[in-house]
């Protein structure tokens, strides 16, 4: 297993404009990590770096104690040992599946490149296709055969270049399932790129999240989700409700009411929550003519919008002073757009000063 490490990296395209913007990240040996951000904000041009394709204009990458790219330093990409994992699988359509493995085995004998073979197709589960040519394959499977061939010469370094945008949303959840445990057993450390937020929170150990050529984050899925950076890392990872507020001793002020937020929190600035953390309650004429007496009244909206994702669902609404705001929920009641709820908050938020 093999450290994969990224120091003060920057690159630019040829008329000037820089891509990659001092970049530093560290990926365990063994770990699976995530490189995740909007389009053009420089991840695949972090992936051709990593692999050799384009040589940085400044910083260093190196594979364990091996530098392969730096100051008078640059390792062609076949020098590398990096295994990498396209789009769409890229197979040699005039190869068989078991021929396509042993592609990057030319230094290995007859025997140990069959057993070799062999050992990778049962990894990722085609034991039994090795004859098969790639045509006869769904695209799922050309996916754990492209895996199979890059795992084959036991790379330093595993690279997936978005390699399940092109299948269907069922398709994609089991194999990144399926990749996961591969590498694992393999022992491989990978860096996945993908636009994906939830494909990244589910599968990686690490998550670098990258905004205009820089690492905004870089933490595990759990910190990412409940202790980003910034609104705009919290925006980004996940659904987020954003919500002015002002905070002093530990909670902040906000048109939803109090929030608790981290104890050396003050001034003004942006409490983030996440829509799971919101509570909707019915609301009739009753209720409304008590709370308008009450000191810390409930914050109230109007559903605009329901959408079902069948084990959930989220509601849109529109809340005074809040402006539209997100809700998710498994158990809500039967509300529908038009009704007007009582919004209340479970746990604490994160807070960012102004």
């Amino acid at each position: 297993m093999t450290e994969l490490r990224i120091t003060a990296v920057t690159s630019s395209y040829g008329r000037g404009e820089r891509v990659l913007d001092g970049v530093d990240l560290t990926v365990g040996a063994g770990e699976l990590a995530a490189v995740l951000g909007p389009s053009g904000c420089g991840k695949t041009t972090l992936l051709r770096v990593i692999a050799g394709f384009v040589a940085p204009d400044s910083g260093e990458v190196a594979l364990g104690e091996r530098i392969v790219s730096g100051p008078g330093v640059h390792v062609p990409p076949e020098r590398r040992g990096v295994g990498i994992v396209a789009q769409e699988g890229a197979l040699f359509p005039h190869l068989s599946v078991a021929r396509n493995v042993a592609f990057g085995l030319t230094g290995a004998k007859r025997a140990e490149r069959a057993a070799r073979t062999a050992e990778m197709l049962e990894l990722v589960g085609l034991g039994a296709y090795g004859d098969r040519m790639p045509h006869e394959l769904s695209g799922g499977q050309q996916q754990r055969v492209a895996l199979a061939r890059a795992l084959a010469p036991r790379p330093a370094l595993v690279l997936l270049d978005e390699p399940f945008s092109a299948l269907d949303s069922a398709l994609r959840a089991g194999l990144r399932s399926d990749v996961r445990a591969a590498l694992r057993t393999a022992g491989a450390t990978a860096v996945l790129v993908t636009h994906d937020q939830e494909e990244a929170l589910s599968t990686a150990d690490r998550v670098a999240v990258v905004r205009d050529g820089r690492i905004a984050q870089c933490g595990t899925p759990e910190e990412l989700y409940h202790r980003p950076a910034d609104p705009w890392v919290a925006s980004f990872v996940g659904d987020a409700v954003l919500l002015a507020g002002t905070a002093d001793a530990g909670t902040a002020t906000t048109a939803l009411g109090a929030v608790r937020v981290g104890a050396g929190a003050s001034g003004e600035g942006t409490v983030v929550l996440r829509p799971e953390q919101l509570r909707l309650h019915p609301v009739n004429e009753a209720a409304e003519a008590t709370e308008a007496a009450d000191a810390t009244p409930t914050a109230h909206g109007q559903i605009t919008e329901v959408r079902f994702h069948g084990h959930d669902a989220l509601f849109l609404l529109e809340v005074p002073d809040a402006g539209r705001v997100t809700v998710r929920s498994s158990d809500a009641p039967a509300f529908r757009p038009g009704d007007r709820v009582a919004v209340s908050i479970a746990g604490a938020g994160t807070f960012h000063r102004s």
